[in-house]
């Protein structure tokens, strides 16, 4: 895999140059962007596969500028940077809807790795099923989502919820089963992580349609019923 078109949004020039260097050795192409609200503009603006984002930037957190990135509809995987390496940041990132999170100082070839794996599941490479459940579909190789024949926008991780959702429809899925297989994670980080991606996925599930698919069962977890 090669040629990818990515946006680095970073303050740190030997950062970007870090990262620049890296990612052009591997075939690929970087824009840099030194603030948030210059690759919020160049995001929005232009499609780029991949996203590389500093945590703490000028004008706002990285934190912040994901959910804003989520919010204009760039849907792209965002891989988050930072010199904040604890559980609690990383769950922090993913909840605002980053896809991966790599701590500095890194090595170039873990880098490369963590975007190549990124592109992969954003692009569903080693999967061509098409999932259907009730008015549902999950396009697992295009990576898209369907209610009554109409397209739901999803971000990388909405996606990856909604599809461990379809490929247990019907089924309680309880919050430990979505730690691992959806975030990766054995232990429960204690925080609202979980509900606030599930949210959104219900929110883009049921906007604009009759009824409501995704139940959430109180003490158990959620399950995704037909209607």
């Amino acid at each position: 895999m090669s040629g990818l078109n990515i946006l680095h949004i970073e303050d740190d020039a030997r950062t970007a140059e870090t990262v620049a260097a890296a990612m052009t050795k591997a075939g690929d192409k970087v824009i840099w962007a030194a603030d948030g609200m210059t690759g919020l503009h160049l995001a929005a603006g232009t499609r780029f596969d991949l996203v590389i984002l500093d945590r703490m930037l000028p004008d706002m957190s990285g934190i912040d500028l994901v959910s804003k990135l989520r919010d204009v509809g760039v849907d792209v995987p965002v891989l988050m940077l930072s010199a904040l390496g604890r559980t609690e940041n990383r769950i922090e990132g993913l909840d605002a809807g980053v896809d991966d999170y790599l701590a500095k100082p890194f090595e170039h070839e873990e880098l490369i790795a963590r975007v190549r794996a990124l592109h992969r599941r954003a692009n569903g490479q080693s999967h061509s099923a098409v999932i259907i459940f009730g008015d549902m579909e999950c396009h697992i190789k295009a990576r898209t989502a369907h209610r009554q024949g109409k397209h739901v926008a999803l971000s990388p991780k909405e996606f990856e919820l909604f599809k461990y959702f379809m490929q247990n429809a019907g089924e309680i899925v309880t919050r430990e089963m979505l730690l691992h297989n959806v975030w990766n994670l054995n232990f429960d980080p204690q925080t609202n992580v979980i509900d606030v991606n599930v949210g959104r996925l219900r929110r883009k599930l049921e906007e604009g349609f009759d009824k409501p698919v995704l139940e959430t069962i109180w003490g158990a977890g959620y399950r995704l019923h037909a209607v």
